[in-house]
């Protein structure tokens, strides 16, 4: 099968360089990577072509438009039979592609993802952050690992998709958060086939900091109303966890304490870092609160006071 590799870039040559030299270390060969610069001020392009003679790889500049656009411009331009997107802050181990294209042919579908990890090599934060995205005393059992494969729903960090299947759903929408989402759902609905291959991990730096971590968050929980509205019946019970948990933190002040020695202990033993653990602590509140606040901002202008998708919000670029 042909792979195109499609990643979407905005003001991070670096971290394109890091991801470029893990993808000739790829132990499966034959597959092409497709740069697409969004309208970035410091661009990738003298970093693509220190790898030109190594990989086969395409670089296109544009007027910045958002993560979605910005794939659906580089899917529009590849040739492979199936589209992985990839985000430019990942690093792919050795055996990906391998993992990837051996679940294909022992079970073919429509569309797959798979999991993020932290690199040992990742700062303190970056394994705090990596904790309160994946753990199970956040949000972490509901994203990247579940088993029920009928339910997973790939995210664009780490998601692949047959090129027919994308051309049918026409893409990803102009969405500037929570896209991907979006395109799971719409592949659900489709009836296409989707699933999850535990062995296709990736290692994904996600924010640096707490600031930038926060954005993140709290946009994803403005996009679960918007997500809502675009598909009826969507929004669950464990989608609103972090907005209880946002309304109880500070009346139920023990239990928040208990909560945030849990996570202290937790982060620590699978870190085997004190620092990891310690820094878990606001990494986790953050990743809570974050979207929690989100989901109530979004929830308060959309379903109370009837407005429409808050567009406001959605100009801050996502990649920053």
């Amino acid at each position: 099968m042909n792979y195109s590799l499609i990643i979407p870039v905005y003001n991070r040559p670096d971290e394109v360089d890091e991801l470029l030299t893990s993808l000739e270390g790829q132990t499966l060969k034959g597959f092409e990577v497709i740069i697409v610069e969004d309208g970035s001020a410091r661009d990738c392009k003298a970093v693509v072509e220190r790898h030109a003679d190594r990989l086969v790889c395409r670089y296109y500049a544009k007027a910045n438009s958002g993560p979605g656009p910005s794939r659906n411009y580089g899917a529009e331009r590849a040739v492979g039979q199936c589209l992985i997107v990839l985000d430019s802050d990942v690093v792919l181990p050795p055996g990906y592609l391998k993992a990837v294209d051996d679940a294909l042919r022992e079970a073919p579908c429509d569309a797959f993802g798979g999991p993020d990890r932290a690199h040992p090599d990742f700062t303190v934060t970056q394994k705090a952050i990596n904790y309160a995205m994946t753990a199970m005393l956040t949000t972490g059992g509901i994203r990247g690992g579940r088993k029920q494969m009928e339910k997973f729903h790939p995210r664009s960090f780490n998601m692949g998709v047959m090129a027919d299947t994308w051309r049918q759903l026409g893409g990803f929408a102009p969405m500037r958060f929570g896209e991907d989402i979006d395109f799971s759902m719409r592949l659900m609905e489709s009836g296409a086939r989707v699933r999850l291959i535990p062995e296709a991990w990736v290692w994904h730096k996600r924010r640096t900091d707490f600031r930038k971590f926060f954005r993140q968050v709290h946009n994803s929980g403005m996009a679960r109303i918007h997500l809502m509205k675009r598909h009826p019946g969507s929004l669950k019970l464990v989608h609103t966890l972090p907005a209880l948990f946002t309304l109880g933190c500070l009346p139920l002040a023990p239990l928040t304490l208990l909560w945030a020695m849990l996570i202290l202990a937790d982060a620590s033993v699978q870190n085997r870092s004190l620092k990891v653990g310690l820094m878990s602590v606001p990494a986790s509140f953050i990743q809570l609160t974050g979207y929690g606040t989100g989901f109530l901002r979004a929830w308060w202008s959309r379903c109370v006071r009837g407005e429409k998708e808050e567009r406001e919000a959605f100009k801050k670029n996502f990649y920053a």
